[in-house]
């Protein structure tokens, strides 16, 4: 069956196999943003997933994985993601798995199990006389549901976190590497040449308010744009600087130097910055969008306005770091549909 997204790369195993630690490690060395899926949940619901099987029963929480599933399957850009251990055992939710990307097993045994989670007294399931009895029996009913949804299985009691990110990433990379003719058209067309821009204390990402910003740093957001750029086969220049005349000065050099497309994120200078403006609307023949972090539109009343925005062809917000991603798309579209426009000559 065909995957809705096979950028995702999914996690799946009994509680303790090590998903969350695997995730975060892949997370930095794939450069894809990591989620939890009892995480997710909670925080829609606003309370824990021990109150959701107390207050409402555990076929309401395995609609709810069911539902978290069936929105992941359409996001259009790839992640790491963790899934509860017993969302796999829904015959609805394996047939999800399969189509949102790839699935990896982490296969453990019980007795590792037991070791890693006997002083743990937050899992209800083992406060019982016998725990690794109930581990056992627990894997033995599960074992079916994970292999049958799984693309790949990973047999991880022996080796650390980081040899088993290590794995999973040469594993996927194998799959993906098995490219079809019409992706291997894609790689060998002209590489066109885009320039994402950064204002002013975008450099400080993972430092500055991480609340509204993210965790991630500049540098991942660097190496998701040249990920970007690998998948797309384009070449993307990204550019910052803290200071508005350097800005303008490089919006003015693509005139000259073949850049074909423009990302901006103005920082602060969106809310005053005519200069900026002109300087991007003097460059009208090349598409450009403003893209911003985070939704401006729920935050302080002068956020809300942009003199820079009305010199682009859109402004996408809201969306984290994957705005970037989502702007390029819009940018390549941009010059898809002008270069089918242009008459041969």
């Amino acid at each position: 069956m065909a995957k809705e997204n096979g950028d995702n790369i999914i996690l799946i195993g009994v509680m303790g196999a090590g998903k969350t630690c695997v995730g975060l490690k892949l997370s930095w060395k794939l450069k894809k943003p990591v989620e939890d899926t009892d995480k997710m949940i909670e925080k829609k619901k606003g309370c824990s997933i021990s109150e959701i099987f107390r207050t409402e029963g555990e076929e309401a929480f395995r609609q709810m994985e069911t539902q978290l599933l069936q929105e992941i399957k359409s996001r259009k850009y790839g992640r790491i993601l963790s899934v509860g251990g017993g969302l796999p055992v829904r015959e609805e939710n394996r047939r999800l798995l399969k189509e949102c990307g790839t699935v990896v097993y982490l296969r453990v045994r019980p007795e590792t199990i037991y070791e890693r989670l006997k002083a743990d007294k937050s899992r209800p399931l083992l406060q019982c006389e016998d725990p690794l009895g109930r581990i056992r029996a627990l894997l033995e009913e599960r074992k079916e549901a994970y292999e049958s949804c799984a693309d790949l299985i990973l047999d991880a009691d022996e080796i650390d976190v980081n040899a088993c990110a290590d794995r999973i990433a040469e594993m996927v990379g194998k799959m993906k590497n098995r490219k079809k003719p019409h992706e291997q058209a894609v790689t060998e067309r002209k590489r066109k040449k885009l320039l994402v821009i950064n204002g002013p204390n975008l450099n400080f990402l993972g430092i500055r308010e991480k609340a509204i910003y993210g965790n991630q740093d500049y540098e991942y957001m660097k190496s998701l744009i040249a990920k970007k750029a690998d998948e797309c086969g384009c070449a993307i220049e990204v550019f910052q600087s803290n200071h508005e005349g350097a800005i303008i000065d490089r919006i003015q050099e693509a005139y000259f130097d073949g850049t074909e497309g423009i990302v901006i994120n103005p920082g602060a200078y969106t809310h005053y910055s005519y200069a900026i403006h002109d300087a991007l609307a003097s460059i009208a023949g090349i598409p450009k969008v403003e893209i911003h972090i985070s939704d401006i539109t729920k935050r302080e009343d002068f956020r809300k306005v942009s003199v820079t925005a009305p010199a682009c062809d859109r402004q996408i917000y809201g969306y984290g770091l994957d705005g970037y991603l989502m702007a390029i798309d819009e940018v390549l579209s941009r010059i898809e549909n002008r270069n089918l426009r242009t008459p041969s000559k």
